[in-house]
């Protein structure tokens, strides 16, 4: 009886160090204030909803190379796909909780925290790859950085998606297909209120419950890049792509700022240099598959759709505007200013 008790207790123990729960012990503490020894060195924990075959799994990886190389084993990374640790928002509240994680890729999720954020899914406000990169790269990208440093995330680098495009087991070809359409959207209030205007039903949902309800017919369809098409297998269950390519937009490689600040001097230079060198790792990995994915997804029986996109961003961008903020609306009509 007694071994069944201590069992369940280590069971228990386990399950709260997990990310977002648990006490921290004296150990923790020294750890969390950056105190790094010799035979304890200290962990960066990274979470994200992809699965290990997707580029930001494959980064993940890279940054843990070159930050436990470069730290001479003074960092330690630990990497969680799959949302094993939780959903985005799970994962960015313990974060700035510090309750357990300490990387993660967002973006416009961090609305909750700082609502000019939410204009990062704002549907056809970026219409080309070349102003995306302007806009990371030039003073908006700087002012929404600010942004996120604000609410606790330090921004050490990002990584650009493809476009966005709506999966489903019926052709769309217009916003009138989508009448009554149960869609899954993100936790996004501005891509929530975009396929309202057209006409959808959106239902947001962690993209980990995506594939299953999909199978189970809880929903009709989804929206993402073709990269997450692809890693979360939703060829099996989903027959069209349609082109809407209604979002172009990026995530942060964001550390939390308490984190960040508790590593000693050079360490902060290990993870900034780390960062660098996976963003641009990252982004040739992205490249190689972009050029490859819609082929594959041809191979696994998808269809694509050609779509008339000037239909669909018509009845989108009112749809959103309606409910943008005075501080959403003025860093939007900053990007859109971007040319």
């Amino acid at each position: 009886m007694k071994k069944k008790i201590v069992a369940l207790f280590m069971l228990a123990t386990l399950a709260l160090s997990a990310c977002g729960g648990g006490s921290k012990t004296s150990t923790d503490s020294t750890k969390a204030a950056g105190e790094a020894t010799a035979d304890e060195p200290i962990e960066i924990v990274i979470s994200h909803i992809a699965d290990e075959n997707h580029t930001w799994h494959k980064g993940s990886e890279k940054f843990k190379e070159v930050a436990e190389e470069k730290s001479g084993g003074r960092l330690k990374v630990t990497i969680y796909p799959n949302s094993q640790l939780g959903n985005e928002i799970d994962t960015i509240q313990s974060i700035l909780t510090g309750g357990g994680c300490d990387i993660t890729f967002t973006a416009e999720s961090m609305q909750t925290y700082a609502e000019e954020l939410g204009v990062i899914g704002m549907p056809y406000a970026i219409k080309s790859e070349e102003q995306l990169y302007k806009v990371l790269d030039g003073e908006v990208g700087k002012e929404m950085e600010e942004i996120m440093l604000n609410s606790g995330m330090r921004v050490l680098g990002y990584y650009v998606r493809g476009p966005r495009n709506i999966t489903s087991n019926t052709p769309i070809k217009t916003p009138d297909d989508l009448k009554g359409f149960i869609i899954r959207t993100p936790q996004s209030p501005m891509t929530v209120a975009a396929f309202e205007a057209m006409g959808a039903k959106p239902t947001p949902m962690a993209f980990s419950e995506v594939f299953t309800s999909l199978q189970q017919g809880v929903i009709n369809g989804q929206e993402n890049p073709l990269a997450m098409i692809k890693s979360g297998s939703l060829y099996e269950v989903q027959k069209y792509v349609n082109e809407t390519e209604h979002l172009r937009a990026w995530v942060y490689i964001a550390m939390g700022e308490k984190k960040y600040q508790s590593l000693p001097d050079d360490l902060k230079e290990v993870v900034n240099e780390a960062a660098k060198e996976v963003q641009a790792y990252e982004h040739e990995l992205f490249l190689e598959d972009e050029k490859k994915l819609k082929g594959e997804l041809e191979e696994k029986g998808m269809e694509f759709v050609e779509v008339d996109q000037s239909l669909f961003s018509e009845k989108a961008i009112p749809g959103v505007e309606a409910i943008l903020t005075d501080k959403q609306k003025a860093l939007y009509d900053k990007i859109k200013a971007v040319q």
